[in-house]
Formats: C-alpha cells, structure tokens, sequence
C-alpha cells in the first residue's frame, strides 16, 4: 500500500498551556497585562465557547458474521473508526468486540466535512467495513454485506489500499453505499429489497452471493488466499485484506467470473443468492421515482450533473403514450427525487417550455441548466411554434419562457456548454449547428450543413472547438458525417471541416486529448477521430458493443458505450448492456490491451431480472395493466454519464419491443446506476 493510516487520537477540545493578549493602550505603564484571575476566566471562557462548537458523539456497534438471527458475533476483534481524508485516513477511536462482539467508542465529533467509515480487523487479511458518512450514527453493525456495499461504492477511492479521496466524492459514494446495506442493522438497504430492485433486477441476490464469499473468506484461509489471487490486478500485487479485494473485483468485475461464483456457494451466511452464474460481478441500483407518480419516467435520454452532484435528467414522453413529456427529473446524488429544499430543484420540473427533451441537457458554468426540445408525437417544436430550448436555474426555477426560446434551432438534439458559458445546440429540424454567445438566445448563430443531415451529438473538446455528428437521420436515411466547429472573434459559428462516415450518428464526447469518439448506431460501430480530423479507429462488436448510442469517457480517457440495440422492427432488446473500451490514452490500459480493445466482457456490463416483471414506479407492469410481462431491468439505452464517485448512471430510453414501441408506447422506464464502475471523469459532464 503506498498510504497507511495516520493515528491521531483526539479526546476532545482543549485549550493551550499559554495564551497571549494583545491590548490597546494610549497611557504608558498602565495596567494593561491580564492577571492571574483574568487569565483563568479567559481560558474557562474559550474551553466553554470551543467545547460548545463541537458535538460529542458515541458509536456503538456490532461485529458480527452474517445478519439477523442467523448472524453469529465476532469477539476479540479489533474495531477501529476513521474519518476518510484525501490522503491517509484518520483514527479517530478504537476498541474490541466483547463476546457478543459489541463495541463502544467514544468521539468528539459526530460530524465530518468528509466522512466516517468503521473497519473489523478479523485478523490474516480478514477485514470488514461499513460506511458511515458524514453524520455518526449512533449505532452500527459491521459484517460481510456491509463491506459489499463498502468496497463497492467506494472502488474509485480504494486505489491506494485505504480510503482516500475529496470529499465531495466520497460523499456521493458513502450514499451510494446505503442504497446497498444498511449501516445501522448490516441488512440489504430498503432500495434493493423493493421494487424497482428486488427480484426485477439481480442487484439484491448478486449481493447476497458476494456476502456469502465473504463469510467464507472470514472463515476459511484457503477461500481468503485464492480470493485474493483472482482480484489481483494485471501487473500489480497481490490485496492486503478482503475489502481491497472486493473493491479490486467491483473495478474489474469481468474477471474470473466462473470461478469467484464458485466461491460464493461455499458459505450460505446470507440466503437468497443468485441462482446462476453472472455476466460479471457488476452491483447495479436501478431507480424510478421521478418524484410524481403522475409525471413517470417516460424515455429518459440523457444525463448531465450540476456541481453538487444532482442529476439532470431529460425525458421524452409521457409513460405509456408517444405525447412529449413536458416534465424533467432531477435526482439527489444517491437516486432519489429532489425534493426542494435547502434551495433545491423539486424534481419533477415542469415550465420553461420543456417539450419532449432528446439527447439535450447540459449545466453552464453560471449555474443554469440547458434543454434542447425535440418534441414526439404531434407536439414538434417548430419555427412558429412551440418552442426550441429550455433554460433553467440550478434551484429548478425556469428563466425561458412558457414557449422556450424562440428562433434560430428547431427540434434540438444535442447540446453542451463550454467553459465561458456558450451554448451549442444540434439542430436536427433544421440540419443546422447554432451557439448562443454567452449563453445569449437573441445572439443565436448558425451554420447550415448539407440536405439530410439532421445533426443529432454534440460535445466540446479541450480547446472549446464544438464536435457535431451529422446523423443523416434517426434511422440513417441519409448520408452521416462527424464535423468541428469553432466560434470566431465575431461569437458566429464557423465550420473547420466535415467528414461522411459511418450511418445514424449519434451521441459523441471528446476526450482529454481533444480526441472526438461516436457511436454509429446504423453499422454498429464506434469511431476515433484525432482533433485534425483523421480517423483514428472503427470498433465494433467487442465488449457487448450492439448498435450504440450513448458515449462518454472515463477519468482515464476509456470510453463508455451505451447500447441502444437494433432499429429493426421484429427485434426485441432484451440483452440490455454497457461497454467500456480502451481510449486513447495508453496509461488507463491494462498490460496486454491497445487503442479499442474491450474492457468489459463479451456480453457487456448487464443487469438481468431475477426473475419477477419490470414494474413502473406505480407499480403497474412496464407495458401497462394486463400486458404481457417484460423481464429486462435495463433497456435501449442512450445517454449514460459518470459521476464524481465513478457510478455509471445510464439511461433507459425505449422499451425493448420495437414494433409496439414505436407505435404506441416507446418511452423506456428509469435509470440504472452501476455502482463504482469507473474512474471518476476530470470534469463534470
């Protein structure tokens, strides 16, 4: 490990041994030094002002093997508690299981700027974890389902063998980690155990089974020392303790896949486990409560974050109809609707003339969040009707008016804002490119490109050139192109070069490098093109890549793949999945891998049912009362973006039978968040 932790113990606020006082005097030699007896008030006086400031706070807990009353408690162990720090982690107080395996420590703080997280030395390597967050609780349990749900939420900070990382980050992921086990009982969370979890998904069994393996590796050497063998990264040593281990696997969850599910049915610690093998050792939360069980989720198409970790979520359609939606979601970082307060957006929003969203959300720098209006159904905006782009405050509060801004784009796509807040819209009503200078509708400026082009992706590289693939249209009826624009002295758009490629563009992102990566939803494959405009590579069919749509790039510069499955009347996308590759950078490649190689397995990142239907969040079946039961969890997907814990939040577009789909009832249900899948971007997106 290149960090261990730092003990510091802390028993509380004490004021210095000396204190110096600094008076202001105009008369020489007058009494102006503090006696004795001043001295003394004044020491009692900052104690009581210091000690008044801080909260004290008690943790009691268990350790234990298992939960409930199959749970067997874990004595003579050593329990130490910690506040995670961007370095090496703080002690904050220690103590050891007595023979029911209870444990009390004592702190001067229940609060943390960052957070707490609790470890159970077991002992050779055998080391349990439960994430606390910023707020102590007052009672804990530690055992196997809990350090799940903490190596999992927590895989992007347990690089270094320790906990380490911004806060900000590990907030998000202490989080994401009560949506797994709950700290206080060391129980699956109430977001796995009901729907849209539960048995719809394989997240809750898929647990259990990773706890088993970790009761078997607290009870047997010989289970812990091959665990640790087959999570040991490609060139790199082997783990100190199980945690890291299973944060090694939640990392690189494709791996060894046969032989850890062998593992799992050693120990049965933790009933109702999966039944058959995984694609991969991925830990999905899938949610959709958009806040309002009249305003459902109804074709969420893209994703993008503001700076305190909330997701902005487009949506197209009403649930159930083909109507365009005139509500979008916001969700807390964790997955739950926002809810208002503390100056928060209520999620869901509804005004600014939001209409049938597509592909377009992003956040500028000023604190506003952008919408591109696409419209289905027969509410299409036009250029005498209703409307083109939204506009937003971060609070939720709407600055466009009831119509949208007018003029200038029409049925927008994508849109993304750049560094000094200029807006760049995908036109595809008009096959045009237009930017708002400065987030300035009345400054609108335009390009048009070629009959047919139908621009659809946008995103904006480095040096704030826009990058645009030209779709060609939705199904790919006209030629496609990728293009890159740049704005001119005068805040106009100007075209530097256009390349036919591919059929039916779709999304595109550029990584760090200004390297331009789409997806080309036609021919089922993902292109590279380097910022002068030369393709760089074509890649298809490794990773699960099928018919892609959504694209991002990781904290390393791999890239993510969204798979949205064929446009084909008779096809039924029940394989829903998620596809990572090597980018460009060959520092994020693991020994052996080159530009496109695939990360993720043969059949994509996957979230198969478990074996009840897929219901909406009011609790009707996905395709309406008395239809016929839908078993895929996760849909067509388009846009999926990374957040700042490395959580891999994608979107479930349409539902997967196309030829009812398309006619009658397209709109796709919730989000599916993979939990601690990837690097953390740079930047949000």
């Amino acid at each position: 490990m290149s960090a261990r932790p730092t003990i510091v113990r802390r028993t509380g606020n004490r004021v210095g041994k000396s204190l110096f006082f600094k008076k202001s005097c105009s008369m020489p030699n007058s009494s102006c030094i503090a006696t004795p007896v001043q001295l003394s008030l004044a020491s009692l006086v900052l104690a009581l002002c210091a000690a008044s400031s801080v909260e004290a706070a008690t943790l009691r807990g268990t350790v234990q093997s298992g939960e409930g009353r199959r749970s067997t408690p874990l004595s003579e162990v050593a329990v130490t508690l910690y506040e995670a720090t961007t370095g090496a982690p703080t002690v904050v107080g220690e103590a050891t299981t007595d023979r029911s395996g209870k444990f009390t420590i004592s702190t001067p703080s229940k609060t943390s700027s960052s957070i707490f997280f609790v470890t159970a030395d077991v002992g050779d390597g055998a080391l349990l974890v439960t994430i606390l967050g910023p707020d102590l609780p007052s009672r804990a349990t530690v055992n196997e389902l809990t350090t799940v749900a903490a190596s999992y939420s927590m895989a992007q900070f347990y690089r270094t063998g320790v906990i380490s990382g911004n806060s900000f980050g590990l907030r998000i992921a202490a989080g994401m980690s009560n949506n797994i086990a709950s700290p206080e009982t060391g129980e699956s969370s109430r977001v796995l155990q009901k729907s849209p979890n539960a048995d719809e998904t394989n997240s809750l069994r898929l647990t259990r089974s990773l706890g088993n393996l970790m009761a078997a590796c607290v009870s047997y050497s010989l289970v812990r020392s091959t665990f640790f063998g087959l999570t040991t990264p490609e060139g790199g040593t082997a783990p100190e303790n199980t945690a890291v281990a299973l944060a090694n696997l939640a990392r690189d969850p494709g791996k060894n896949v046969e032989l850890i599910f062998a593992l799992t049915l050693i120990d049965s610690s933790y009933y109702s486990g999966l039944f058959g093998m995984p694609d991969a050792w991925t830990v999905a939360v899938k949610v959709n409560d958009s806040g309002s069980n009249r305003y459902m989720f109804g074709g969420p198409a893209a994703i993008a974050f503001d700076t305190d970790g909330n997701a902005w979520i487009a949506n197209n359609v009403v649930q159930g109809g083909t109507q365009s939606a005139k509500h979008v979601m916001v969700l807390k970082p964790n997955g739950e609707p926002s809810d208002g307060k503390s100056n928060t957006p209520k999620s869901p929003l509804s005004g600014g003339g939001i209409l049938g969203v597509g592909l377009g959300v992003t956040i500028d720098p000023f604190g506003s969040a952008w919408f591109s209006n696409f419209g289905w159904g027969g509410d299409n905006p036009t250029e005498e009707g209703n409307g083109s782009v939204s506009q937003f405050l971060t609070t939720g509060k709407a600055v466009s008016p009831k119509d949208a801004y007018q003029g200038g784009p029409v049925r927008g796509q994508g849109i993304q804002s750049d560094d000094q807040g200029n807006i760049w819209i995908s036109s595809l009503g008009n096959d045009s490119v237009f930017v708002f200078p400065g987030g300035d509708p009345c400054q609108s400026s335009g390009v048009e490109l070629y009959p047919g082009s139908q621009p659809f992706g946008m995103a904006i590289a480095p040096d704030g050139s826009a990058w645009v693939t030209a779709s060609g249209g939705i199904l790919g009826e006209h030629p496609s192109a990728v293009g890159k624009f740049h704005l001119n002295g005068e805040g106009e758009a100007e075209l530097d070069f256009i390349h036919f490629v591919g059929n039916a563009l779709k999304a595109i992102i550029v990584d760090s490098a200004g390297n331009a990566w789409f997806s080309s939803q036609g021919d089922s494959t993902v292109y590279a093109y380097s910022p002068d405009g030369t393709q760089i590579g074509a890649f298809s069919g490794d990773g699960g890549v099928f018919h892609p749509w959504g694209i991002t790039v990781d904290g390393e510069d791999n890239i993510w793949v969204a798979n949205f499955g064929p446009l084909e009347l008779d096809s039924n996308f029940t394989q829903g999945r998620v596809s990572r590759l090597c980018g460009a950078n060959p520092a994020g490649w693991p020994p052996g891998k080159t530009l496109g190689d695939p990360l993720s397995p043969d059949t994509g990142y996957t979230l198969p049912s478990a074996g009840s239907e897929v219901l909406l969040a009011n609790g009707t079946p996905l395709y309406g009362k008395n239809s016929e039961p839908s078993y895929a969890p996760l849909m067509r997907q388009t846009g999926l973006s990374i957040d700042q814990a490395g959580n891999v939040w994608t979107c479930n577009n349409w539902k997967p039978r196309f030829r009812t789909d398309i006619t009658s009832n397209p709109g796709g249900d919730g989000i599916v968040i993979f939990v601690g899948l990837a690097p953390p971007p740079a930047k949000l997106r």
